[in-house]
């Protein structure tokens, strides 16, 4: 076993919390091994969370940046480690590889550890729904058909991601919230070629044809719930941009959890009592 895998993690800032409780947490689009990881503020999640079932989504390692070269920070370490441990400990990890982390591919069926590996998995959720889980990938018609322009578009967005790093930089210095750079853009030039073929149609037509009752991916790094006729298309988003994660409840209730809002939301509240008690006291 690798040395770093048994080290303590990192110190945070943040104190101990009661855990949350969930049947089922799908994360993916992590990019380990990239300075766009949010791994701080993943760990935090992770740290915060309790499930029986932990998807692993794909894009977890992002392969095509380490080859170029090496960024592997300790917080990514910590990341690993804290999977690990969730599986040491009775949760039942789930790796679905993508497109970044496709050498994983190649060992489909197997398990390492506690994490079993899968091409694609059905999930039946506590209320009897069956849903696919997989990346995504294989419905984007740019990394199906252009290879060439999903590497060249990779650098573009990695170029990006360090302009959103230095934006967000100056915001934090006038107080200001996070915000993506990244997705803002993003989003814009979806709206205007119509990103990846129509991704979430494409991904629920498949779904139908394979007789589920709903989708769980990634890929695109957009969180969002949608109907599309009969099926329900779940993305889980992405830990680069967004941060968030899909959690299922107990009674089978599936929701996006954004975990950058909910920490600045939490963060919010804790000032408004010391702003609540910042009153001048006046005497005769």
């Amino acid at each position: 076993m690798p040395s770093w895998l048994v080290e303590p993690e990192t110190e945070t800032k943040h104190p101990h919390r009661p855990r949350m409780r969930y049947r089922t947490v799908w994360i993916s689009d992590i990019h380990l091994g990239t300075p766009g990881c949010n791994a701080e503020l993943l760990v935090d999640f992770l740290k915060s969370i309790e499930c029986e079932t932990l998807y692993l989504v794909g894009d977890i390692v992002d392969a095509w940046q380490l080859k170029k070269g090496w960024y592997w920070p300790p917080r990514h370490n910590d990341v690993v480690r804290r999977i690990l441990k969730m599986a040491k400990r009775g949760t039942d990890v789930v790796y679905v590889p993508g497109n970044h982390d496709e050498i994983f591919r190649d060992y489909v069926g197997l398990a390492f550890g506690d994490v079993t590996i899968a091409d694609e998995v059905i999930h039946v959720t506590a209320d009897g729904r069956r849903l696919l889980v997989l990346h995504g990938d294989q419905f984007d018609g740019v990394v199906l058909y252009a290879r060439w322009l999903a590497f060249l578009g990779d650098s573009a967005y990695t170029m990006l991601l360090k302009m959103n790093g230095g934006v967000n930089a100056v915001r934090r210095r006038l107080g200001l919230p996070y915000w993506s750079l990244a997705a803002h853009l993003k989003k814009r030039v979806k709206n205007a070629v119509q990103f990846i073929c129509r991704f979430e149609e494409v991904v629920a037509h498949a779904a139908a044809e394979r007789g589920v009752d709903g989708v769980v991916c990634g890929h695109i790094h957009s969180a969002e719930i949608r109907q599309f006729g009969d099926i329900t298309y779940y993305n889980d988003g992405d830990w680069v941009e967004s941060c968030t994660a899909l959690v299922e409840h107990a009674d089978g209730r599936i929701e996006v959890l954004d975990w950058a809002e909910k920490r600045r939301l939490e963060a919010l509240d804790k000032m408004k009592p010391a702003a609540a008690t910042g009153r001048e006291l006046v005497t005769a």
